[in-house]
């Protein structure tokens, strides 16, 4: 008994270990998946943005030339930050702002509850960007080069990776 409670000891310690010199894993997928979806979606609302500027006519919305503009430009300007990784805090905001008026405004009437609300991709799309918003970019992103919290991280996965099992 005491052999099977050493070994489960020894792989949650190498586990712990392992998990801790990945840290820099999740900020860098999540960047860059979101990154490429909205760097994709504002440069192909951007190429036809007369489209984008009907819809948002059709929804009501009130100056719907500068909305369809500025969504589309938000969109490909704060992707592209998220996607390299520079000013992510301040990029995810107005990432934020599109997604809750597009569920306001175009898909308000598929609302029936909180569950409903949490399986749409925009609140997903909104629960990440909060999540990449409080914990940074990573140390793998421009903001990781620029700033001291990003070689902490970088410095932390190396030390963990060579401590002794």
């Amino acid at each position: 008994m005491q052999a099977i409670i050493r070994l489960a000891t020894a792989l949650n310690a190498l586990a712990g270990r392992i998990a801790g010199a990945l840290t820099w894993l999740p900020p860098t997928l999540a960047r860059v998946v979101v990154g490429v979806v909205f760097v994709q979606s504002g440069w192909g609302k951007l190429g036809d943005i007369d489209k984008v500027i009907e819809f948002f006519t059709s929804l009501g919305l009130p100056m719907p030339t500068f909305q369809a503009c500025l969504a589309s430009s938000s969109e490909l300007v704060c992707g592209a930050l998220l996607l390299v990784g520079f000013a992510t805090r301040f990029a995810v905001v107005p990432l934020i702002v599109t997604m809750i008026v597009a569920i306001r405004t175009a898909l308000w009437d598929q609302v029936d509850g909180i569950a409903s609300l949490f399986t749409m991709i925009e609140f997903l799309y909104i629960v990440l960007f909060v999540w990449l918003g409080v914990t940074g970019a990573g140390p793998i992103s421009l903001d990781g080069v620029f700033t001291t919290e990003g070689h902490r991280g970088a410095q932390r996965s190396q030390s963990l990776l060579r401590a002794p099992l």
